[in-house]
């Protein structure tokens, strides 16, 4: 099976590829380093003839930056996506796509499955609910994987603020689980492994890690890590942004195991790492060895 990963700068492309690459799949990278100003309309000179499936590992995951450049998400959330789609149904190739918890309003008092209708409270959860539909009714070969809130947003929030605030302000009353960049890749590549065996089980998935927690205890298991300086202190507080954050985004993700046979792994497994990832610096830019790009 030929395999289309479709990236930008972000980790997750990089991380995703490097594991595909370690299988017998054939793979390739195609590097969209501004989603906002792709050519749509040449999606030909990109895309090889004999791709099989398509995996767009653009992991949109923060709302706060989705208020701020409205335009830019809704291109990168909702326009690319359609066309992949539109362009994979016209010539029998299958697609994965990344969604979120976002698409939840968060009122729902138990955890969310995946057959719940979505009722967006933010930006970007709007236009990955559009997205969702779209495909739906435009591609049957599809996997739409709704994830968790991103761990290392959450990391770097804490490194951002040091010298700039002496405490950050983390919603105790918001219910989540997080996912890590090396987990989501993981379950990734598990599904495209068994799509490549001929599994016909296109719909609607969910994936988070196994543990759920209020953003205020992540903010303290993050802050109590090595490499998170001492001087932040997380407080109990809803920030400015609180509103965009849904309540409860708890998922069910039991689907997705009896599937896939992949199971939920404690995020706080990864907790380290996503720390090590973000001292780094996430938003370098890498080339991933794309030879090509939108």
């Amino acid at each position: 099976m030929h395999v289309l990963v479709v990236h930008d700068y972000g980790p997750l492309g990089k991380v995703l590829l490097e594991r595909l690459r370690q299988t017998h799949l054939r793979v390739s990278p195609l590097l969209v380093s501004d989603p906002a100003n792709a050519d749509l309309d040449s999606l030909d000179n990109w895309i090889p003839e004999d791709t099989d499936l398509i995996v767009n590992a653009l992991w949109l995951d923060d709302p706060e930056v989705a208020e701020v450049h409205r335009e830019v998400v809704h291109e990168a959330a909702f326009s690319l996506p359609l066309a992949l789609a539109r362009y994979a149904s016209e010539r029998d190739m299958a697609m994965l796509q990344l969604s979120s918890c976002y698409v939840f309003d968060g009122r729902k008092q138990g955890a969310y499955i995946a057959s719940n209708p979505g009722q967006p409270v933010n930006e970007l959860g709007r236009w990955q609910w559009e997205c969702e539909q779209a495909l739906r009714s435009t591609l049957p070969r599809h996997i739409l994987l709704r994830t968790g809130w991103s761990l290392g947003r959450f990391v770097r929030k804490l490194h951002d603020s040091v010298g700039k605030v002496d405490s950050l302000a983390l919603p105790g009353r918001c219910l989540g689980q997080p996912v890590a960049v090396r987990d989501l890749a993981r379950v990734m590549a598990a599904i495209v492994l068994q799509l490549d065996c001929g599994a016909e089980v296109w719909g609607t998935y969910q994936y988070a890690g196994s543990e759920e927690v209020n953003l205020y205890e992540l903010g303290l298991a993050i802050a109590g890590m090595p490499g998170i300086p001492e001087s932040i202190r997380v407080v109990d507080e809803l920030p400015d942004w609180g509103h965009l954050e849904p309540v409860n985004t708890t998922m069910v993700c039991t689907k997705i195991k009896n599937t896939f046979g992949i199971k939920q792994l404690p995020w706080r497994t990864w907790l380290s790492e996503e720390v090590a990832m973000s001292k780094e610096g996430n938003s370098t830019k890498q080339k991933n060895g794309a030879s090509a790009g939108l």
